[in-house]
């Protein structure tokens, strides 16, 4: 068998919609193969905020109309973006692997992912899912559901819910027996169903785990000897957007974390993706985490970009 990877795709992966989606992991998929032909075993993991607040979106707009669908639960609303998410990356994948004469399935996991009740994100929301809304929208829909939203990024309001830490992977032997036959597998999507131990098993809570920091537990689980994570910049920037901004080739543990002291990464963007990587370097006994983007994956495995984090 090869280098195992663990796979953290972002948002500019996947799209806003179905359709745009479709025609976006063509190229994900060029990647991933890409990988695949260079020799390594690639599990990949992704996010789904956008597609999860429109999946939960749509069954509250039916379920408000007369004779309308029943109410569809948080947790189901992930179940159903793994799935379809999963369905466009294996389509993608292979028709990619055909095209290339590489036999090699690929399957998706729908997969839970235990978080803990105690976790204090419950008590402050803090993930943005779904659409953009007006204040006086917004203000109407708390009204009638008690949601909680926050201003997001100057572009209006979105719901948010809490962003639990992902603390196992309930279907891991599953995807070990996978990988380790030879399938590509496409897991923890949007970084996995959240669940907490009731009754001796799980059940489903209203909650989005980050996919980064979902990719680096399952990358750990897995004894994965990288973690990549794959976002829109060739590289991570200090002073980022700024006329002094600088490219970091690589950041040792120490480093990162000082960078962070002095924020220098977005909260809701680089700083998940940081500390994923730190917790992922520090917990495997000799991993290194990648940050690149994903038209430069292949380039930056081989060194020739990309941020490397190691200790």
């Amino acid at each position: 068998m090869g280098k195992r990877l663990v796979i953290a795709l972002g948002g500019n992966a996947l799209g806003n919609s179905p359709k745009e989606q479709l025609e976006l992991v063509k190229e994900t998929a060029s990647t991933i193969v890409d990988l695949v032909e260079e020799g390594y075993d690639v599990v990949v993991g992704h996010g789904n905020g956008p597609q999860v607040g429109m999946v939960n979106l749509a069954f509250e707009n039916s379920h408000n109309k007369v004779g309308g669908t029943p109410e569809m639960p948080f947790p189901e609303c992930g179940a159903m973006t793994q799935g379809y998410i999963g369905y466009h990356l294996q389509q993608s994948i292979g028709r990619e692997l055909k095209k290339r004469g590489i036999n090699r399935p690929v399957a998706t996991v729908v997969t839970q992912v235990e978080v803990s009740r105690e976790d204090k994100a419950f008590q402050n929301p803090t993930k943005p899912i779904g659409s953009f809304y007006s204040k006086e929208e917004a203000d109407r829909i708390v009204a009638e559901t008690g949601y909680t939203f926050v201003e997001d990024a100057g572009r209006g309001y979105r719901r948010v819910v809490p962003s639990p830490i992902p603390v196992s992977i309930v279907e891991l032997d599953v995807v070990e027996k996978l990988v380790s036959n030879g399938a590509i597998v496409i897991t923890v999507g949007g970084g996995g169903i959240p669940v907490v131990k009731a009754d001796g098993w799980y059940e489903g809570v209203a909650a989005v785990i980050d996919k980064d920091r979902a990719s680096c537990r399952l990358a750990l689980d897995l004894h994965a000897d990288m973690l990549v994570i794959l976002t829109a910049v060739d590289r991570v920037c200090v002073n980022f957007n700024k006329p002094d901004q600088q490219e970091l080739a690589e950041m040792s543990v120490e480093q990162a974390r000082k960078l962070i002291a002095e924020k220098q990464f977005a909260p809701g963007s680089m700083l998940p993706k940081v500390e994923s990587c730190i917790t992922y370097v520090e917990e495997s006994e000799d991993g290194q985490a990648l940050i690149t983007s994903l038209h430069k994956a292949k380039q930056a495995l081989r060194g020739e970009t990309g941020t490397i984090i190691h200790r």
